[in-house]
């Protein structure tokens, strides 16, 4: 008699964390310095992303949901900018995202609260040089909601260095955003094969479904 097939077993189920990265005033508020996500004239889509970011950090908190915020600083002297490629030397030059200033700072009300980790990092990607994994595992994460600025930039660095390490990945696309339409909707693109796109919508549900499933 041949041996029964046994069933694989279920998967664990997933413990989603929030990555919010770079909601920081030079690179999101009108008034910020950095313009690869935004420029100065776009009111209405800096009040869209504002709008979901906060939708979807409220979304997490209220669901028990582990929030973690990334956000680039650089010393006072710009010393510990690297200076190999643009993006480094325009940082550099600029003068932009030094610890310490109102332009390193959180955007109002999308900064982390009481007891939440924040994680900081001097390169585009969050991971590199940082905690962030660390922490995620300390977390027990396995699928992360990642959301910022810019979307072609450091969230998709965050979203294929996940993938790499084995996260679940989800892109929050309304809480992301580029300087161009275009640019955003390439990156989106681009980004579907490492990781799920969803709006915050979408993503405030899958919060939902797993808190339901923690309570039960």
């Amino acid at each position: 008699m041949a041996a029964p097939v046994s069933s694989a077993p279920e998967a664990p189920p997933s413990r989603t964390v929030v990555l919010a990265v770079h909601y920081q005033n030079d690179v999101l508020h009108r008034d910020g310095k950095v313009r690869v996500g935004l420029s100065a004239d776009m009111d209405e889509e800096r009040a869209r992303v504002v709008e979901r970011a906060s939708a979807l950090l409220t979304g997490a908190r209220a669901r028990g949901i582990a929030v973690v915020s990334a956000r680039a600083a650089y010393r006072e002297d710009g010393a510990d900018v690297i200076q190999n490629c643009a993006i480094f030397r325009n940082v550099a030059t600029s003068g932009v995202l030094r610890d310490g200033t109102w332009g390193c700072a959180f955007h109002d009300g999308l900064g982390p609260v009481e007891g939440e980790f924040v994680v900081k990092h001097t390169r585009v990607n969050a991971f590199y040089g940082s905690p962030l994994e660390e922490v995620l595992r300390l977390l027990g994460a396995t699928r992360l909601i990642i959301a910022g600025i810019s979307t072609h930039s450091a969230v998709e660095h965050a979203a294929r260095h996940a993938a790499d390490i084995g996260f679940d990945v989800i892109v929050a696309e309304d809480a992301c955003c580029s300087a161009t339409r275009q640019t955003h909707d390439a990156s989106l693109a681009s980004m579907s094969l490492i990781a799920t796109i969803m709006t915050t919508a979408e993503a405030v549900s899958v919060l939902a479904e797993e808190s339901a499933r923690a309570r039960h």
